[in-house]
């Protein structure tokens, strides 16, 4: 038998039909089998990033990988591979990329809205660490429950979004802060509110010149838009 090894495992999600299976013990072969086969070894599972990690109760870490801004998978990891207990894992197609585990701090405040507004990355969000992220790069939160950042700078390699104005939400008032800046082209994302972005465009019929992004969300009960205008941010 070989020992003093990692064993690394991809069991198939799909079915002969192609059909993708989601109950981990549907897998081929099933994740508890691999569990039981390989106790006391060092493993390493690739599966899917829905993956609710109650179903391996042995992973001591669990990493959410996105590549080029989609998350595509999870890993999970025994405890002999385990440096932290969540993990995000940032790649892009350049060959550049990053990682945050839950062993950096977490320690940030929520405020109003700063120059910049940051929505993290799928897999920091997936793997619970959009506080620590927040932390990293000295922003903060505008609501404790939703994963839009803020600050005065955003992080290096990111698209961001410049605040240009904000305030109470109403469709009379975004259709006339609209007006103002002369916004014909216009990006619309949500939130922490029922809000369907292609009616709401339609419905306020922008034209002008310019092009901006809306971010509707609620500062703890108050629906909020944000005009912003996106910018890429310069890699380090």
């Amino acid at each position: 038998m070989t020992r003093d090894c990692v064993v690394v495992a991809d069991p198939a999600r799909r079915d002969a039909g192609g059909r993708r299976r989601w109950r981990p013990g549907d897998f081929v072969p099933p994740l508890d089998d691999l569990a039981d086969t390989y106790a006391g070894r060092d493993l390493s599972v690739k599966t899917a990033p829905g993956l609710d990690p109650a179903a391996a109760p042995w992973a001591a870490e669990v990493e959410l990988i996105s590549l080029d801004g989609r998350v595509r998978e999870a890993s999970l990891l025994s405890a002999g591979l385990a440096t932290a207990s969540r993990r995000a894992t940032v790649l892009s197609s350049d060959g550049t990329g990053w990682s945050i585990t839950d062993a950096e701090s977490d320690d940030v405040a929520v405020g109003p809205p700063g120059r910049w507004l940051v929505d993290p990355d799928g897999a920091v969000v997936r793997a619970g660490l959009v506080r620590h992220y927040a932390a990293r790069y000295g922003l903060w939160q505008l609501d404790e429950h939703i994963a839009y950042l803020t600050g005065d700078a955003p992080p290096p390699g990111v698209r961001a979004f410049r605040v240009l104005d904000h305030g109470h939400y109403s469709e009379k008032t975004l259709r006339a802060t609209l007006r103002a800046h002369e916004v014909g082209r216009l990006e619309i994302l949500v939130r922490g509110l029922d809000v369907d972005p292609d009616a709401l465009r339609r419905r306020l019929k922008p034209r002008g010149p310019n092009e901006a992004t809306v971010v509707l969300t609620r500062l703890g009960r108050t629906p909020t838009a944000l005009l912003c205008r996106a910018e890429r941010t310069p890699t380090l």
